[in-house]
């Protein structure tokens, strides 16, 4: 009897580690370094695709739209629409990668990426540019100056980044 007793006290005592694995999603990289316990340090919002997003947005490090936002943004870091996003509203940010659609005031302070089928419409102010072929601008832009001004870059017609 005393032997069963040790016996079942040794096992309920026992609990293996189990090793956690992210799981592997369609269209998402892992992130390198990233263990099961660590999380991003940063604030994230995803709007998913069908997902519908009206107001302001404010002090979120990170904006992914594959949905549809209209929105004010503030006080955030970077945006990056994605081919099935649509942004509409303004945003003031340090940098932005549009893949998908972007309408309304986009003031970017480093870099403002714009992918093949990427397009804004409306007013742009920038410090650095780079349109892949096949991105659009339609609007004003700004080239923001390192002091914080802004000179003016082109207006107008749609801007594309080589042949279409």
């Amino acid at each position: 009897m005393a032997n069963e007793e040790e016996s079942s006290q040794s096992t309920s005592a026992f609990r293996p580690e189990i090793t956690r694995r992210l799981p592997d999603l369609p269209g998402v990289p892992l992130r390198a370094g990233l263990s099961s316990g660590q999380t991003d340090s940063g604030k994230k919002l995803v709007v998913g695709r069908d997902i519908v997003l009206n107001g302001q947005i404010t002090a979120c490090d990170q904006l992914v739209v594959e949905g549809r936002v209209e929105a004010e943004l503030e006080n955030s870091q970077s945006i990056e629409v994605a081919e099935t996003g649509y942004f509409k509203g303004s945003a003031a940010i340090e940098e932005a990668v549009i893949s998908g659609h972007f309408e309304g005031n986009l003031t970017v302070r480093g870099e403002l990426t714009v992918k093949a089928k990427g397009r804004i419409e409306g007013d742009v102010r920038y410090g650095k540019l780079c349109i892949e072929s096949g991105g659009e601008i339609v609007g004003t832009l700004e080239v923001l100056s390192p002091g914080g001004g802004a000179s003016v870059a082109g207006s107008g017609g749609a801007g594309t980044g080589g042949k279409s």
